[in-house]
């Protein structure tokens, strides 16, 4: 899309046009629209095995998407994001098991609680900064998991099952949690692409590469940092509660472990930290990587850390960072650039 001059531009000057898509994004919304009307089919013709992959895969990269907002871009590194991943997942779990709301139902609520929880959590947090923040949120996501291990009710330490989805067909289960998973990345694309083309988005990434220099054009940076915070918290909320509303089972070492940040971590690094894209590509590399290799244990983590070297080294912005610079690929541009072109001649 781009903004003309007006017609009353003088002749013989040059025209400018400010570009705020690509052809690469052009072509990639309209790919990315038959994608989704694909995989808004696969519960009437592929295998169950496949959608639970794609739900797997989903909250993966709506997990890492959140992260790279909050550290890519908001210069904000985290290693407690699994405080709201176990939250969300928890909260979905009390309240179709012990209120009798419908699962599904839940699973947005539990991400608003999440998102909920973090504006008191961070009034903590904030208190800190660079390792000292990245040390504190990993100590708020251990007292979370230990007060969760200590709650009966919801099966202390060794966890407990989703009871509420009994009554309802294991097809019918399985659809609808394609369904909302798939929603969910749109959704999660949507809200991070729209946030960054945004004026909040501009002062986020000027706010990560220097709080002094933000605040001194006016920016409130403790009400911009606030909302990121929150807004990452709901999407790991809503990750958390996806994913076990298809597991089927929780446990605070599993909701509230930091090997989801570690692998948030990984995916972004790996894709491209402060890209859009790059969750994505992670995601889908992690995913493979975790499908043919995790049988092989102590050798799996040695080769993703491997990886994970290899990349930063040679490639320090991230696969697709790299495409990025090297080829001036870019799917889901935030900058706007300015275009300068000729007039037509004027006729004799």
């Amino acid at each position: 899309m781009t903004s003309p001059l007006p017609a009353s531009q003088p002749q013989g000057l040059p025209l400018w046009q400010v570009e705020r898509q690509t052809r690469a994004s052009r072509l990639a919304g309209v790919i990315a629209i038959a994608l989704v009307v694909l995989a808004a089919s696969m519960p009437f013709w592929a295998d169950a095995a496949w959608m639970r992959e794609f739900v797997e895969i989903g909250c993966y990269f709506i997990f890492a998407a959140m992260w790279n907002l909050l550290a890519g871009y908001g210069g904000m590194v985290s290693i407690g994001q699994q405080a709201f991943f176990g939250v969300g997942g928890y909260v979905m779990l009390a309240l179709g098991n012990f209120v009798g709301v419908n699962p599904f139902v839940a699973v947005p609520l539990a991400a608003v609680a999440a998102g909920l929880l973090a504006w008191p959590l961070s009034r903590l947090a904030f208190r800190l900064q660079g390792g000292y923040f990245a040390i504190g949120t990993w100590v708020i996501a251990e007292v979370l998991r230990l007060t969760v291990a200590n709650i009966s009710a919801v099966g202390g330490g060794s966890g407990t099952s989703l009871t509420a989805l009994a009554g309802i067909a294991r097809s019918t289960r399985e659809a609808v949690t394609f369904w909302m998973a798939l929603a969910a990345v749109v959704a999660a694309i949507a809200l991070v692409y729209g946030f960054l083309r945004s004026r909040q988005g501009l002062a986020l990434m000027a706010l990560r590469d220097s709080e002094v220099a933000s605040e001194s054009q006016g920016i409130d940076v403790k009400r911009t940092k606030l909302w990121v915070y929150i807004v990452a918290a709901f999407g790991a909320g809503l990750a958390g509660a996806l994913y076990f509303v298809g597991n089927l089972r929780i446990s605070p070492d599993a909701a509230f472990s930091v090997n989801w940040t570690a692998f948030a971590i990984f995916m972004v690094v790996i894709g491209g930290i402060g890209t859009i894209e790059g969750p994505i590509l992670g995601a889908l590399i992690f995913w493979a990587l975790n499908r043919w290799f995790s049988d092989y244990g102590a050798w799996y983590l040695i080769g993703l850390g491997t990886l994970a070297i290899f990349v930063t080294v040679f490639f320090k912005q991230g696969l697709w960072g790299y495409a990025q610079q090297r080829w001036g690929w870019s799917l889901f541009p935030t900058r706007r650039r300015l275009v300068l072109g000729t007039p037509p001649a004027s006729p004799d």
